[in-house]
C-alpha cells in the first residue's frame, strides 16, 4: 500500500499530514501528487469525498517551499498559486485544509468570498499572502479595487468547474485567467464533464493528464433507500422519520431556495430544530447555521445543491433527498456527503410520481436499482390524496369515441398504486375497496420504479 512518504512529500508536510491522522493516501491523492509535483496540467474527474482537496494542495504547497520565508516585507510573500471554488462554504472548506498543511512551512494563505464586508480581507492581503482562495466575484472584487496583484501566480485551481459554469462564472473565469501569467500549471477538477467543461479545459490547460476515479459511484458505505410518497405529504413524512427514528444530523435537500426556507419553517413549527442555508441568506447566516448543525444544536439543516457544495462533516450520518435532482449527477454528489472515509451513511430519497423520471435517471447513472419502500400511513394512493384520485379521463385515440365517463380500471401499475385507497389492515377491509396489502403493494412499487438498468444485487 502506498504511503505519503512514498509519493514524494517534504518532510514537513508529512509531520503535518500524521498529526492530522492521514496514514495512507485516497486512489485520486497517489495518482494526482505525483504528476502535480512534476508540473504538468492536470485534469481530475472526481466526486466529493474523494480526497480531491489534498490532491491538489500537497503537491501546490511543495512546489511553493522554495519561495517560503519568515520575512515582513509583503513584496516577499506575492500570490503565487490561486485556488478558485464556486460557492463561499467550498473556499473556506479548502483554505482551512490549506492551514492545516502547511502548519510547519512558512507559507501564507487567505480565503476571500462574497457576502461580508471586503473591507476586512484587505489588511491581510496587503501584509502578502503566497496562497490565495477565492470566489470568482470577489476575487474580481478586489482586482478592480487594486488591492491583489495576479502577476506573479504560478499555478492555478479550479475546484468543482462544472459548479461554476452551473452558477454562470464563465465570463468572470475567463477575465481571471486573462490576468495570469501565461507561464503556469493549471489544474482542474469538476464532478461532470459536459461540452462546456471540456472547451473550458482546452482554453486553460496545455496537454494535461486526464485522471478519473469513482466517477458516479456511490460509497458502498451508504444505504440507499426511496421512499413514495404523494408531493403534498412529503414533510409530514419527512418529520415522521425524523421524530420516529430519533434521526440527528440530517442533511436535506431541496430544489429551491423557497422551498428550502418553507421546509425549516414547517419543520421548526413540528418541533423539529431546523434551519436553511442557501444563495440568499449572508455569508454569517451560513456559517452560524452550519456551525450550529456541525455542533449538534440544531437536529436539520435544509440546503439548495449549491449553498451545500463544500459542506463537510465528519460522519455525517443522513442526507434527504426531499426534492430529487433533475441531473442524476447531483444525485451522487449530494449523498456523497455521507458515507465519508469509511463511515456509515444513509441516503434516504422521498419520490413523488411525478419525480420518477429522475429517478430512471439515476438508477441507470449509477448502474443498479433503489429499492422502493411503502412507509405505512403515507402510502401514495392512500384514500386522503385526492389529486390522483380526480384527475379528468383519458381521451380516447383518434378515430374512437371519447370516454364519458372515468375509466374502471387502472391501465398501469403506477395508476394502481396512486389510485388505489390504502387500506392498513384486514380488520378495517371492506369487499368494496381495494386494500393495498403489503405483498401487494411492494409488487406494485416495484412495478412504478422499475428500471431499464439490471438490479445490481451486490446493492440490494
Amino acid at each position: 500500500m502506498t504511503t505519503f512518504a512514498e509519493l514524494g512529500l517534504a518532510p514537513d508536510i508529512l509531520r503535518a499530514l500524521d498529526e492530522m491522522g492521514y496514514a495512507t493516501p485516497t486512489p485520486i491523492q497517489a495518482q494526482v501528487i505525483p504528476l502535480a509535483l512534476q508540473g504538468g496540467d492536470i485534469l481530475g474527474a472526481a466526486q466529493t469525498g474523494t480526497g480531491k482537496t489534498a490532491a491538489f494542495a500537497l503537491p501546490l504547497i511543495q512546489r511553493l517551499l522554495p519561495f517560503a520565508n519568515n520575512g515582513t516585507s509583503p513584496a516577499k510573500h506575492p500570490i503565487r498559486a490561486l485556488i478558485l471554488t464556486p460557492t463561499r462554504e467550498l473556499a473556506i472548506q479548502v483554505e482551512e485544509a490549506v492551514q492545516a498543511y502547511t502548519k510547519h512551512v512558512p507559507l501564507r494563505s487567505l480565503v476571500v468570498y462574497g457576502g461580508v464586508n471586503i473591507n476586512t480581507q484587505i489588511p491581510i492581503l496587503k501584509t502578502g499572502v503566497e496562497i490565495l482562495v477565492a470566489t470568482p466575484g470577489r476575487l474580481l472584487d478586489h482586482v478592480q479595487n487594486k488591492t491583489l496583484s495576479l502577476s506573479q501566480v504560478n499555478t492555478l485551481v479550479l475546484d468543482e468547474a462544472d459548479r461554476m459554469l452551473d452558477m454562470g462564472f464563465m465570463p468572470d473565469l475567463k477575465r481571471i485567467v486573462a490576468l495570469l501569467p501565461m507561464q503556469r500549471v493549471n489544474m482542474m477538477f469538476s464532478a461532470t464533464f459536459p461540452e462546456e467543461i471540456r472547451r473550458l479545459a482546452d482554453s486553460i490547460l496545455n496537454s494535461p493528464t486526464f485522471i478519473e476515479v469513482a466517477r458516479n459511484e456511490t460509497a458502498v458505505t451508504v444505504t440507499q433507500v426511496v421512499h413514495p410518497v404523494h408531493h403534498e405529504r412529503k414533510r409530514q413524512l419527512l418529520a415522521h422519520l425524523i421524530k420516529s427514528r430519533d434521526l440527528r444530523q440530517v442533511l436535506v435537500f431541496t430544489g429551491t431556495k423557497l422551498g428550502c426556507n418553507r421546509l425549516a419553517n414547517e419543520l421548526n413549527k413540528a418541533g423539529i430544530h431546523a434551519d436553511a442555508i442557501h444563495g440568499d441568506k449572508t455569508q454569517q447566516e451560513r456559517i452560524k447555521a452550519l456551525d450550529a448543525f456541525k455542533a449538534g444544536t440544531i437536529r436539520v439543516l435544509v440546503a439548495t445543491d449549491v449553498a451545500a457544495r463544500g459542506i463537510d462533516i465528519e460522519a455525517l450520518p443522513f442526507v434527504v433527498n426531499y426534492d430529487l435532482p433533475h441531473n442524476a449527477e447531483d444525485y451522487v454528489h449530494r449523498i456523497g456527503r455521507t458515507g465519508r472515509a469509511g463511515a456509515l451513511g444513509e441516503a434516504i430519497s422521498l419520490v413523488s410520481e411525478s419525480e420518477t423520471r429522475y429517478l430512471r435517471d439515476i438508477e441507470k447513472l449509477i448502474g443498479s436499482t433503489l429499492p422502493p419502500v411503502i412507509v405505512p400511513g403515507f402510502e401514495p394512493g392512500a384514500a386522503d390524496v385526492p389529486a390522483f384520485q380526480s384527475r379528468a379521463p383519458r381521451p380516447e385515440r383518434h378515430g374512437e369515441r371519447e370516454r364519458s365517463t372515468p375509466r374502471s380500471k387502472p391501465a398501469t401499475a403506477r395508476d394502481a398504486l396512486f389510485d388505489a385507497p390504502y387500506v392498513p389492515s384486514d380488520a378495517s377491509r371492506t369487499d368494496s375497496a381495494p386494500a393495498l396489502t403489503r405483498p401487494t403493494a411492494k409488487k406494485q412499487v416495484a412495478a412504478l420504479f422499475r428500471s431499464p438498468v439490471k438490479p445490481d444485487s451486490a446493492g440490494q
